[in-house]
Formats: C-alpha cells, sequence, structure tokens
C-alpha cells in the first residue's frame, strides 16, 4: 500500500498535473521524462512512511484540483505527440488521470482484501463473498 501511495503522489506532482499544465500553458513544450517503475527505487518508496505520504499525495491533490478549477477555455483537443502512445489530446490526458486513480483504488483494495484474509486466519472470509 505505501508503494502505491507512493505511485500516487509522484504520478500527481511529476506526471499528469505537471504534463497537462505543459500542455495547456506552454503548448509545444517537450514534456520532461519519467521513470514511475524506477522511481520504485531511486526514490526509496518501501522507505516512507505510509502516513506522511498520503498527507503528500492529499496537498498535491489539492493544488490540482485548484489549478483545475481555475482553468478557462481550454482546448481540450490540443494534442502532444507522444512517442510511444501517438497524439494525445488534453482531454485525453485529463480522463486518463481519473482513470489512473480508478485503476489503483482497485488495486488498493485488493491489497486490503488480501491483507484481512492473511489477519483474518484461521478465520475464512468467504461469508464476505468472493472478489
Amino acid at each position: 500500500m505505501l508503494e502505491v501511495a507512493a505511485h500516487l503522489l509522484d504520478e500527481e506532482r511529476d506526471d499528469f498535473r505537471a504534463r497537462l499544465r505543459l500542455l495547456v500553458e506552454s503548448p509545444g513544450s517537450t514534456w520532461p521524462p519519467i521513470d514511475p517503475q524506477g522511481w520504485v527505487d531511486s526514490r526509496g518508496y518501501a522507505t516512507r512512511e505510509l502516513g506522511t505520504t498520503v498527507g503528500e499525495f492529499a496537498a498535491e491533490r489539492r493544488q490540482s484540483v485548484s489549478w483545475l478549477r481555475g482553468l478557462e477555455g481550454v482546448d481540450w483537443e490540443r494534442s502532444y505527440a507522444h512517442p510511444q502512445l501517438g497524439s494525445l489530446a488534453a482531454g485525453d490526458l485529463l480522463a486518463s488521470w481519473v482513470a489512473h486513480d480508478a485503476l489503483h483504488v482497485r488495486q488498493l483494495a485488493g491489497l486490503e482484501w488480501a491483507w484481512v484474509g492473511r489477519l483474518a486466519e484461521p478465520f475464512a472470509t468467504a461469508y464476505a463473498g468472493s472478489w
């Protein structure tokens, strides 16, 4: 769960918001490189504290929401030529940001489900339903 929270923090700050901001405010700018898989080690995800990391994510999310609410007259069709994915419109990036959250909420639910199952031993969680 800690690694997922750290990933969400970094994606909030260094990927989705940063890249959408560039696309909206500085069209034609090259996006900075990201390395989500490499960040696990290079940014020391395992050495972080969960509560602090979640708090940092919440603060970054508040900044993102504030920035998004302040946008006016955005051309959501404006696109970026991504080297692997092809043309990405600003609207695609925003929708992907929300979908990314949903993927990780699902991941966190699965991790919690497995953790509760282990904590419950020797009892079973079958009465709860199946995952």
